[in-house]
């Protein structure tokens, strides 16, 4: 059990923790989240013990071996299987010792030590958490050397799931795993055997690979039992009862302070007013819990131009040797939201790249638009931003025209305010400078945005304000990502990525994520060219359209039903004790009507989704 007992911890004088208590059993898996700068990591090293506390205690079962992902491996010849295995020290230690041991009991105790902890299946586990993370057997066997940062960052994370430490901390682990990785994580920590704490923006994995939520707010720990869209609808819940109360509490003060002023002064009035006084100053002021601060990107809107507006005939592209992909037949209309899937190593970046321009067709023939504008997004582009020069110093260079006023709405736009436009680069965070990335990607106004693992570095609120803007952005987006929540509400149509070929995959986002798990590759592809569906007939149109408003009458209900019961639960005096049995039934209704709704979203979004493909046609 990880017990945190009223820890009290400040940084340059700003106070991250401030009497935070809680309690984490053993063998949960939680997720640690709140605000960027709230200091979720700095609790993480205050865990470790690499920061001493100013207050309070952190206590673990004795001889409990905490692990996380400190940093990448070091790049050295060591191969990558040994690499990960060196991680678990004991038996590293253990078959160094029985090579030179002579003393036979000792032997006996060593190989007696080397059986408990499974030894000798060590190379086989090791190898598959390798393969699960994208690295094949040829690729297991080759030195740390040949691999970038990104791709060693993988092996510490294999290094230390490998280890098994009885508290697995993770800091965004998902950031540097393709989409089939951060599924594969997903699972296996599910079935971890030990306890996890694992910060993360990761909506999918919070809602798949925890039981509780470990919420840090305003100073404090609050532990909430369930996935993260549960956490999510009891904090909405919380603030809107909170914010009732704090209402109702100061209606109640101000006609407190009323009296007291207009009869402080009058004699008759004098013990009254003196008592309203004391009732003032023993009212405990109700704090509703802060709104989350609205995250916005501004995407400028391109100009409408004819389909398509990239076609793509018998193309094929590479790197100088043989062909990455072949034979491509694509074709993309302004409309066109897809996502691209496809394992690691498989060509989803080259197809981006070869749509972008960055790579030139080897054969065929490709034809865009006169007029066409494309913005391109990739990681590697925030790790290139200038880290001397501010973000304003960034848009000036491609804007020199455009004054000062102008310059900075459109950082405002994407959420870096007067203060980070004038900070450099080096300074800023990761998601302030994946949001300067993006602004700089999408300035022109693109017919074309290509986005490859959008989401890295950018927290929660960020990430829903990305899948607004791109739901009303008027061009075509390429997705690739490995967050399955911002593909699901984005892309409308997925190609897939395999064996030197882009098919069209006809099945669905959670059909495709059950095929990875089960390591299953007979994946349902279309054998035609990627094209539009056929045109549906004027009556299949109305009949739909008559589907969506069906729909869209029973939301409506669904939401009146809702916004009643939230008034209901909003009542102060519904909380009193001699209440109790009363407010448990508001709230199951409440959970019921809950229920209902997210099923009738559900329905309304597969109803809007066959229209809309069917308008689209």
């Amino acid at each position: 059990m990880l017990r945190i007992d009223a820890i009290t911890y400040s940084v340059e004088g700003r106070p991250l923790f401030e009497g935070a208590s809680a309690t984490i059993p053993t063998g949960h898996k939680v997720g640690l989240v709140g605000r960027n700068g709230a200091g979720k990591t700095t609790l993480f090293r205050l865990i470790r013990g690499e920061l001493a506390l100013e207050g309070g205690s952190i206590s673990l079962p004795a001889r409990a071996r905490i692990g996380g992902v400190a940093q990448e491996v070091p790049s050295s010849e060591t191969s990558l299987l040994d690499t990960v295995l060196a991680a678990d020290t004991e038996r590293a230690a253990l078959l160094a010792e029985s090579q030179t041991a002579t003393d036979p009991h000792r032997i006996a105790e060593i190989q007696a030590r080397l059986a408990d902890i499974d030894a000798w299946s060590a190379e086989g586990r090791a190898s598959s958490i390798l393969k699960g993370l994208g690295f094949d057997a040829e690729q297991q066997l080759m030195p740390c050397s040949g691999f970038s940062g990104g791709w060693r960052m993988r092996v510490a994370l294999a290094g230390v799931l490998f280890s098994q430490p009885d508290l697995l901390l993770l800091d965004e682990p998902t950031n540097y795993l393709d989409l089939e990785g951060a599924l594969w994580l997903e699972a296996y920590l599910q079935k971890y055997p030990h306890t996890v704490l694992i910060i993360s923006h990761d909506r999918g994995l919070l809602n798949r690979a925890v039981q509780g939520i470990l919420h840090l707010d305003q100073r404090k720990l609050t532990y909430w039992t369930g996935p993260y869209d549960q956490f999510a609808r009891q904090m909405a819940e919380r603030r809107a009862v909170l914010q009732a109360e704090a209402k109702k509490q100061e209606a109640r003060r101000a006609h407190l302070q009323s009296f007291v002023d207009r009869f402080k002064a009058k004699a008759s009035k004098a013990v009254q007013a003196q008592s309203r006084v004391k009732m003032l100053e023993k009212m405990t002021p109700i704090t509703p819990p802060e709104e989350a601060k609205r995250v916005v990107f501004t995407f400028p809107a391109p100009e409408e131009l004819s389909p398509p507006i990239i076609n793509l005939e018998g193309a094929a592209v590479g790197y100088g040797g043989p062909p990455v992909l072949r034979k491509l037949s694509l074709r993309i209309d302004q409309d066109d939201r897809i996502a691209l899937l496809g394992r690691n190593g498989e060509g989803k970046s080259t197809l981006s790249k070869l749509l972008a321009g960055k790579l030139q067709a080897a054969e065929g023939r490709i034809t865009r638009s006169s007029k066409l504008r494309i913005g391109y997004f990739a990681q590697h582009q925030v790790d290139e931003l200038h880290i001397d020069e501010t973000p304003l110093q960034h848009i000036q260079r491609l804007r020199p025209d455009e004054g000062q006023p102008r310059l900075r709405a459109r950082l405002a736009g994407f959420g870096l305010m007067a203060d980070q436009a004038d900070t450099v680069v080096g300074r800023l965070s990761g998601g302030q400078k994946a949001r300067l990335s993006l602004l700089l990607a999408t300035i022109d106004a693109p017919h074309l945005l290509i986005l490859d693992e959008p989401t890295n570095h950018l927290d929660m609120e960020s990430r829903e304000a990305l899948v607004e803007a791109l739901t009303e952005y008027p061009g075509a987006v390429i997705l690739v990502s490995h967050d399955m929540h911002l593909l699901s509400l984005v892309a409308d149509r997925l190609w897939l990525v395999k064996g030197g070929a882009v098919a069209p995959y006809i099945d669905d986002l959670e059909a495709y994520r059950r095929m990875l798990l089960a390591g299953d590759d007979d994946v349902k592809i279309s054998a035609k060219p990627v094209d539009k569906p056929k045109k549906a007939s004027r009556d299949e149109i109305l009949a739909l359209r008559a589907e969506v408003r069906k729909c869209e009458d029973r939301l409506a209900k669904i939401n009146d039903m809702r916004d009643k019961l939230a008034t209901k639960l909003a009542d102060p005096d519904l909380y009193e004790a001699a209440r109790i049995g009363e407010l448990e039934t508001w709230n199951r209704k409440y959970a019921e009507v809950m229920e209902a709704l997210d099923r009738a979203e559900a329905l309304w979004l597969a109803a809007q989704e066959k229209l809309d493909q069917a308008e689209a046609a």
